[in-house]
């Protein structure tokens, strides 16, 4: 038995390449130039405040608040304060590039994409019995039932069961196709007639649909969108080199 292991970092490397994870590596590589280019031409600062400000909401992201788990972490991931001063910088550089160069299409993505921003509030059963869903539908419907009991009985996921089927607030992207036409086109509250997808048959309440609204936050995930796809078409255009 082993009782002491080196890893060098040409095992990293080596495991890197035999987990066939260099094209990710290189594009995240090249996400990281292609940013800091951009920024320096457009003359984006970083000042000292800001940089901690990005720090101090990363540390509670990756939930490291005190100094000595700070310290924790830093070394688990083989890393330096340095470098994780270059990760806030490069999370900062990141949000202030996109709105140097998407800041004022916000707005009119926002229009044109409304739809896709909707949220919903639903319950969910998902069942293999189409006849037993239709069979559960028109019961609640004649309320000889409740969608509550129905799911307590039929819902195999204890968390889910205790919730009453109850999915939180989902957007368009989250639902199948063909569960999200039906989802979005109901009038709330109203139980769906079962809904037949790749993973079961689908009985749902629709409590309430929620208009987007263009808020600081939505405006940020915007932002975020409209840089990654620009970097995206950046990196079509670059012809890379990698020296392994």
């Amino acid at each position: 038995m082993l009782n002491t292991i080196t890893i060098t970092a040409e095992d990293i490397l080596k495991e890197v390449k035999l987990s066939c994870k260099i094209p990710e590596i290189v594009e995240l590589i090249l996400t990281r130039q292609i940013m800091n280019k951009y920024a320096e031409e457009a003359g984006i600062e970083v000042d000292d405040q800001a940089l901690q400000a990005t720090a101090d909401t990363l540390r509670m992201v990756y939930k490291i608040p005190s100094a000595e788990q700070t310290w924790d972490w830093l070394k688990t991931h083989g890393l330096s304060l340095d470098d994780f001063e270059e990760i806030a910088y490069t999370s900062l550089i990141s949000g202030k590039l996109a709105k140097h160069l998407f800041d004022n299409e916000v707005e009119a993505y926002f229009y044109e994409n409304k739809l896709g921003y909707a949220g919903v509030i639903m319950y969910e059963i998902v069942l293999d019995d189409q006849d037993l869903a239709m069979e559960l539908y028109y019961t609640i419907q004649e309320g000889e039932t409740s969608f509550y009991d129905a799911a307590h009985k039929y819902i195999q996921d204890i968390e889910l069961r205790r919730k009453g089927g109850y999915r939180g607030i989902l957007n368009r992207q989250d639902l199948k196709p063909e569960v999200s036409a039906a989802v979005f086109s109901a009038h709330p509250p109203q139980l769906l007639k079962p809904i037949i997808s790749s993973s079961g048959v689908h009985l749902i309440l629709v409590e309430e649909i929620i208009e987007p609204r263009l808020d600081d936050k939505l405006g940020n995930t915007i932002l975020s969108n409209l840089l990654a796809k620009w970097i995206k078409q950046q990196i079509e255009q670059v012809e890379t080199i990698q020296k392994l």
